[in-house]
């Protein structure tokens, strides 16, 4: 008798994730921010070592980063949060091509600042590999920040986190429609990415006290009044801390409550 190989399906159905609601108050509004943590991720953009490492592009260009480092203790305290609470935390870092066929005459030029340091894929000035290329040493996390196994790495090639990459696909595919946004700088990457993110659909919460600009200060206040106004809400890393370490004791609405 031949042979009858069993029917096989082919399953399209994903488990529903339990709702699991923690709330945590906006920076200046008065208002509560709620979230569905299963729903939910964490982007942290572009803390890497030729940004924030004292041999890095910027660093050697004379950029003063003690600002920028100063959001490291804080990044690391909430990401040990979320990730206990099973929340994904993904690492947005700039990672160009070495032959920089995909950017345009506008980047490169920015990236040189005029001519007065080098850019984009060009050799590092600290010897250690060429700036911002995927794969070399200064397009990395910086040692100080705390990346799990489980975490996840995006490359891009451009200000926002979400130009011509797979970032939208790994958080759709992941349920993912509200995001956590830190990093650095508040005026360029992270609110490219975030403005990006909130044109795709996404709901936006920007984390103030786990970003960081060397613009001056009024550079910052004019982007977290943006932010409120019209593309998401302003909280602090420091506020959702606190509310994940009592989320436990809140009952959570039902899915009709927070369906999107």
């Amino acid at each position: 008798m031949p042979h009858t190989a069993p029917p096989k399906t082919l399953r399209f159905v994903r488990e529903r994730k339990p709702v699991r609601i923690v709330r945590f108050p906006a920076a200046a509004s008065g208002e509560t921010i709620e979230i569905d943590l299963g729903r939910t991720a964490m982007l942290v953009v572009d803390m890497q070592n030729d940004f924030l490492h004292p041999d890095g592009w910027f660093p050697r260009a004379g950029v003063d980063t003690a600002a920028l480092r100063a959001i490291v203790p804080g990044l690391n305290a909430l990401g040990a949060a979320l990730r206990a609470a099973d929340v994904p935390v993904l690492w947005i870092n700039w990672g160009v091509r070495a032959d920089c066929a995909n950017l345009p005459a506008t980047l490169l030029h920015k990236g040189r600042k005029g001519g007065t340091r080098p850019g984009y894929a060009e050799p590092s000035p600290s010897g250690r590999g060429d700036i911002l290329v995927q794969g070399h040493w200064g397009a990395a996390t910086i040692d100080e920040l705390v990346v799990a196994p489980q975490d996840l790495v995006v490359h891009k090639h451009r200000y926002s986190g979400f130009h011509d990459n797979e970032l939208d696909s790994v958080l759709r595919a992941r349920d993912v429609t509200t995001l956590l946004i830190a990093g650095i700088n508040t005026d360029r990457c992270v609110f490219s990415t975030l403005t990006d993110a909130s044109f795709r659909g996404y709901d936006c919460v920007l984390l103030s006290d786990l970003c960081a600009t060397p613009a001056a200060p009024s550079v910052t206040e004019v982007i977290l009044d943006l932010v409120d106004l019209l593309y998401g809400a302003v909280s602090t890393g420091a506020a959702l801390e606190t509310a994940l370490a009592g989320a436990g004791s809140s009952p959570s609405p039902t899915r009709q409550e927070i369906s999107r």
